[in-house]
């Protein structure tokens, strides 16, 4: 029978949830409730309890769905730690990056592996990119090339970029979810809380100055918030060491063209920011 979770539990353990991911742990294996709770079970709730909740905005599904997912197993095994560090370790962001993608194999962690997918869409672009932008999940065309934003949306990003004036080799691309969603259905929480951290580590590896999110999907697993894009658009959030930016995503443009001008406006605080010059008019 499932154990029940009293609320102090609950927010102790997404305490600890987020303590291990700022500490770059993002992984858990879960393991017998019952071993877990006899293994020194006093000591482990006097660490639980002294952790003080920072949590506390999280909607209260959110944290009671990261506490069923953590109490059996709080802490992550020590053999995955070593693989998901080991790029640390590696100065050269190329092959770091090389390290994570071996790391992802012909990933089978969530059910999109057995949905259709033809392959794992990695990332592209200049490991030591002062710009990354990062999608929410690959489409029909990304699936046949193994690479994001190749499609239509794709060639919009090409032309925002350019715009910016700079080419898409300078920057990093990458998607939060790295297998094609059937029908291109907007991920789920699962298959995002399962891929985020191979982006994390992207991120982490190629330390960008600058992030742009997406649209919504992005941006709320990039910020662990439920607001809408309108609350998150035209301001600064300080990630992981650097600035991000949240923005309509391509394919959203294609299907609105009036959102351009708004998203034009974002891409010039981003060109602000990075010391771009901004053109006095654009088409």
């Amino acid at each position: 029978m499932p154990q029940t979770l009293s609320p102090q539990m609950k927010e102790a353990v997404a305490a600890r949830v987020r303590y291990y991911r700022e500490m770059g742990i993002y992984d858990f294996y879960r393991r017998d409730v019952g071993a877990a709770l006899s293994d020194d079970s006093a000591a482990s709730d006097k660490i639980l309890f002294s952790q003080e909740s920072s949590l506390a905005h999280y909607p209260q599904e959110e944290r009671d769905d990261m506490a069923r997912k953590t109490i059996a197993a709080p802490v992550a095994s020590d053999v995955n730690l070593a693989v998901a560090q080991a790029e640390k370790n590696v100065a050269d962001p190329v092959a770091a990056l090389r390290l994570i993608r071996e790391d992802i194999g012909d990933c089978t962690r969530c059910k999109l592996s057995q949905q259709g997918r033809k392959q794992i869409v990695f990332g592209v672009g200049d490991p030591r990119a002062e710009l990354m932008f990062v999608g929410e999940a690959p489409g029909a065309d990304e699936d046949q090339q193994g690479e994001p934003f190749v499609g239509r949306a794709g060639q919009l990003l090409n032309n925002m970029i350019k715009a910016m004036g700079i080419a898409r080799e300078q920057v990093y691309i990458a998607n939060v979810v790295k297998c094609r969603p059937p029908g291109n259905r907007t991920p789920e929480r699962d298959e995002c809380d399962t891929c985020s951290p191979f982006l994390m580590r992207q991120i982490a590896v190629v330390q960008p100055k600058v992030i742009v999110a997406l649209g919504a999907v992005a941006a709320k697993n990039l910020l662990a918030v439920q607001s809408s894009l309108g609350d998150l658009r035209g301001r600064w959030f300080e990630y992981r060491g650097c600035k991000l930016a949240v923005t309509y995503h391509p394919a959203f443009l294609l299907r609105d063209p009036r959102q351009k001008a708004e998203t034009w406006k974002d891409l010039q605080m981003v060109m602000k920011e990075l010391g771009l010059k901004v053109p006095a008019k654009t088409t």
